[in-house]
């Protein structure tokens, strides 16, 4: 008898239970690892806790902003700078800037994460007010 080619053996290959039940695992397995390595895939309680990170982060950003559209930023920058880096974020939650406007208080570690935030940010220059210092027409110049 001569011998089977192997896509003959193939198709007279009927696997037993015990191996497919084994694929079935170890391709399911797979499955999971290559999803979670490389897919992206997180854990209920990651995405909690990358969702409740994004929150704070969010409602950061809506502190620096308040601080920054403050009338006198300028003074309450100071102030801040000169506070040590354990009590700023005492600083920013007094004055209000942490507080939510749809919530009674502010979510946990806002002032805080407010309060590095604004340690690293620059106060854009402030326009000066009145009259010029030198004036007249042999200070101005024409470039044509």
């Amino acid at each position: 008898m001569a011998e089977k080619s192997l896509s003959q053996r193939w198709d007279d290959w009927r696997p037993s239970k015990g191996a497919l039940f084994w694929s079935c695992v170890s391709v399911s397995i797979l499955t999971m690892v290559i999803g979670f390595t490389w897919g992206g895939w997180v854990t209920g309680g990651t995405a909690q806790e990358m969702t409740q990170e994004a929150r704070r982060n969010l409602a950061a950003t809506f502190c620096v902003n308040r601080f920054m559209a403050d009338a006198d930023v300028a003074a309450h920058y100071a102030k801040f700078m000169e506070t040590s880096d354990w009590q700023r974020d005492d600083f920013i939650h007094d004055g209000g800037w942490a507080k939510l406007p749809a919530l009674e208080r502010p979510l946990a570690g806002i002032a805080d994460l407010c309060a590095d935030k604004l340690a690293t940010v620059e106060l854009p220059a402030q326009p000066t007010t009145g009259a010029p210092t030198t004036g007249g027409a042999s200070d101005t110049t024409v470039v044509q």
